[in-house]
């Protein structure tokens, strides 16, 4: 469509060719970076969901549409303006088109925006760099955590590994992990995250350190965290139980249950009181409605912690709704008021 053409009189439907010049003159990042915080991820661009509440970001940007691995949103230009600001359909094309000068800044009665200019270029993809930093530190951690502080950790945290069918092979120890927000090392927990395949996509980290006579979660300034994930993992997972049939992911029996909670310590905590059943760990809760399952699964049984905050509930409400969408069977298990799973073990 050319410069000059305008689009039909507002009393005639849309044409596919007007709105698909709309879609490609319009800088989608840049569109959503005026609501949402966006940070480079390769050449995408990531951010926390503005459609459900979330701490990690698990909302990516292609070129062409968004799409959130958390509670499920997906669209494009034109659907984030009728989601994210309440726009009827027509009057989101008429703002967008205005702003990619197909139609007069007259033609609405909105008062003309400077229009839209893309982000800076992404950087120079990163991503198999940081992939393989991730590799390299689970490559290198211990493979057994029997006998180390990460044992002792968990232990301290009231989940004796030795009583679980199998140790899980996810989590390893590192004796000496860079922190680089503190400039410090110090010994830590690590767990592969890895993709439906089993492909490791991601590295979590917690850092330990030895006070009071048990090993604890490390004691750092304020604002600076002792649990980090190194890569990004959309639809990743830490496998922390295969349940009764001991059997892989992929290779997992038909109609097998699976639970999936947030962190691993909550995770642990259900795969002691149900060693019968799958237990993966999402690692945040926004990316929990995102973790790939083979088609062979019959149940997903969501841990759900008992957060009375409308926020709150409304984004646990978006992720079961997207396990639906996904076509699973899906149960609910919560946590008593106040407290995770694992509080129910240490007495928090």
């Amino acid at each position: 469509m050319s410069e000059t053409q305008e689009r039909p009189p507002r009393h005639q439907p849309f044409t596919p060719a007007f709105l698909a010049d709309i879609r490609s003159r319009t800088p989608l990042a840049a569109l959503i970076a005026r609501d949402v915080r966006l940070t480079r991820a390769g050449r995408l661009w990531t951010g926390c969901c503005p459609f459900h509440g979330e701490k990690r970001p698990s909302f990516y940007v292609y070129p062409d549409h968004y799409h959130c691995f958390g509670c499920g949103a997906h669209g494009d230009a034109i659907k984030y303006l009728t989601m994210a600001h309440n726009m009827r359909f027509p009057d989101a094309v008429e703002d967008l088109a205005r702003e990619a000068g197909l139609m007069p800044a007259s033609a609405t009665p909105s008062a003309p925006r400077k229009p839209l200019a893309p982000l800076l270029p992404p950087e120079p993809d990163d991503a198999p760099q940081r992939r393989d930093a991730a590799w390299a530190i689970y490559r290198d951690a211990q493979p057994s955590i029997l006998d180390t502080p990460v044992e002792a950790y968990l232990k301290n945290r009231r989940i004796d590994v030795r009583s679980l069918p199998r140790v899980p092979r996810a989590l390893r120890f590192h004796p000496n992990l860079y922190h680089s927000e503190s400039r410090m090392s110090f010994p830590a927990m690590v767990a592969a995250i890895d993709n439906g395949a089993g492909r490791h996509l991601a590295t979590h980290r917690t850092w330990l350190e030895y006070a009071g006579g048990a090993w604890i979660k490390a004691r750092l300034p304020a604002g600076m965290k002792n649990k980090m994930v190194l890569g990004t993992f959309p639809g990743g997972s830490i496998r922390l139980a295969r349940g009764a049939s001991g059997k892989s992911l992929a290779q997992a029996p038909a109609g097998e249950t699976v639970v999936i909670g947030e962190g691993i310590e909550t995770c642990l905590s259900v795969a002691l009181a149900l060693p019968e059943l799958r237990v993966l760990s999402g690692v945040s809760g926004g990316a929990m409605g995102g973790v790939e399952l083979p088609p062979q699964i019959g149940m997903v049984v969501l841990l759900i912690d008992n957060d009375t905050k409308p926020e709150a509930i409304a984004a646990k409400a978006r992720i079961v709704d997207r396990w639906i969408q996904r076509g699973f069977n899906v149960r609910i298990a919560r946590s008593p008021h106040g407290n995770d799973f694992n509080d129910c073990l240490t007495g928090g």
